[in-house]
């Protein structure tokens, strides 16, 4: 009996992230615009001028309204920026984006495939919360949407994370 996990806990370093937010009518459309420009820092408009290299996972940021029933509009898309790139990030072209020093992170994360929208990931976070039960050890109005693959993959792999209070 080979059973998945239904989640795991993971420490993550701190290190530096190329960001961008978007607050677009849609969680869909937010997402996809920040990746655009992200994908354009990533291939060429930035200080070095050439190919910075993919890294995964990309994560969206999200925040949940005080009701906890909707998505706030703004989201975070934010790109981590490869090794060589860590102590001196190329500077972008593009002013929306940002490169920000993000502290070490502790999570705890279940897989889900499919698309992301609004409606699979309020799905998913409240699947997530039956699971762990009660617990007051991760925080309840900010999440992460870790994205694996490309956007255009029909059942892409994709993480919900919970944040681990400090």
């Amino acid at each position: 009996q080979c059973e998945e996990a239904a989640y795991e806990e993971r420490q993550y370093p701190a290190g530096k992230w190329a960001c961008v937010t978007k607050g677009e009518p849609l969680y869909e459309q937010s997402i996809s615009m920040s990746f655009m420009k992200l994908m354009r820092y990533i291939c060429k408009e930035n200080s070095v001028g050439c190919y910075l290299g993919m890294t995964v996972p990309v994560l969206n940021e999200i925040h949940l309204t005080k009701e906890g029933t909707e998505l706030e509009r703004e989201v975070l898309t934010a790109y981590y920026l490869p090794g060589e790139f860590q102590q001196n990030p190329p500077v972008p072209t593009d002013p929306e984006i940002h490169i920000t020093e993000r502290a070490p992170l502790r999570v705890i994360t279940r897989v889900f495939y499919g698309m992301t929208t609004e409606e699979t990931i309020l799905r998913e976070i409240s699947l997530f919360w039956e699971l762990l039960g009660s617990t007051d050890t991760v925080l309840r109005e900010t999440y992460i949407v870790a994205a694996y693959e490309n956007p255009s993959v029909p059942q892409r792999r994709n993480e919900i994370w919970f944040i681990c209070r400090a």
